[in-house]
């Protein structure tokens, strides 16, 4: 898979204690919108996905992942990688927090299943929109949170402007 860019905050202490938390991350494109998990409460949009468990392949993960955030049901044949993004940071309970973000073009069901939270998700009124790309770089770009989380929120803003400048929006 191509590597979109690489977010190293340079901010850890080397050879300390590592926490690794791969993930699959869905880009799900409608009518020139795109799906994005809302946080209600703390203003902030993230692509849908999360962390790929044990030996569970990406797809599986993936797959799961946005049943469970948003209700969407992707569809497995129409997966297509779209790229990685490398996260390398200060971590909140290790030295250091790697994240390896694996990316996907997918398409999904019409019909929408419940959503199935986890407590910090449901904590943060996870919810589902379907938005304009550029409104969600806007406001992951004006909400300021903790210094961890601000490199998630300019992460899916730099994806989101890669999105835009490669023309994926573009057939409306």
């Amino acid at each position: 898979m191509r590597i979109l860019f690489e977010m190293d905050k340079k901010d850890y202490v080397p050879n300390g204690s590592v926490f690794s938390r791969p993930s699959a991350r869905a880009i799900i494109i409608k009518n020139g919108k795109i799906a994005m998990v809302y946080s209600k409460k703390y203003n902030y949009y993230k692509f849908p996905g999360g962390g790929i468990e044990g030996a569970e392949c990406m797809e599986d993960a993936l797959i799961r992942e946005v049943l469970e955030e948003t209700g969407l049901c992707v569809i497995k044949d129409s997966i297509q990688e779209y790229g990685q993004v490398h996260r390398i940071q200060k971590g909140i309970k290790e030295d250091i927090f790697i994240q390896d973000n694996y990316y996907f073009l997918c398409c999904v069901k019409e019909d929408l299943a419940q959503q199935n939270l986890d407590k910090y998700e449901a904590d943060e009124g996870f919810t589902l929109e379907f938005l304009e790309p550029q409104l969600a770089i806007a406001v992951n770009r004006e909400t300021i949170l903790d210094d961890f989380t601000q490199v998630m929120l300019e992460r899916e803003a730099l994806v989101l402007e890669l999105l835009i400048q490669e023309g994926h929006f573009d057939d409306i």
